[in-house]
């Protein structure tokens, strides 16, 4: 097993990111690595990151202003070669289909609830582990 997994946060609600890395702690399952973070406040900052390199999940805040998450993952998914896998975070369970076109790879409600988030944090860190493997 690697010794650490890279998960970019993405929100410009420092709390929203607060939640995510407590939801987190030091990692999801006791079968993926400890989670380092990276934090984002801006679209650049997140596209800054991505193009450097390492990240191995991403976590977007759909909620998030003025560049929403949805609009991010498919961004992403659109203009960088073999990116990521997405979690994204949605307002209401009813935006689940916004998640689907955004291509994210699974979605949770806000505000986080720490047992879904972690279980879907794990099984992203799990399936590309698996790829990278």
């Amino acid at each position: 097993m690697q010794p650490t997994a890279t998960v970019l946060v993405y929100s410009d609600n420092a709390s929203t990111r607060e939640q995510v890395r407590l939801a987190t702690g030091r990692r999801p399952a006791t079968d993926v690595p400890v989670v380092e973070f990276v934090e984002c406040a801006t679209l650049p900052a997140v596209l800054k990151e991505l193009d450097r390199g390492g990240i191995d999940v991403c976590v977007l805040d759909g909620e998030a202003v003025p560049a929403g998450g949805m609009g991010v993952c498919r961004q992403i998914k659109d203009e960088i070669f073999q990116a990521p896998p997405v979690l994204l975070l949605i307002g209401r369970p009813q935006d689940a289909w916004l998640a689907t076109w955004s291509r994210a790879e699974a979605a949770v409600t806000l505000p986080v609830e720490p047992v879904e988030f972690a279980d879907a944090l794990a099984a992203l860190l799990r399936s590309r582990l698996a790829v990278e493997a």
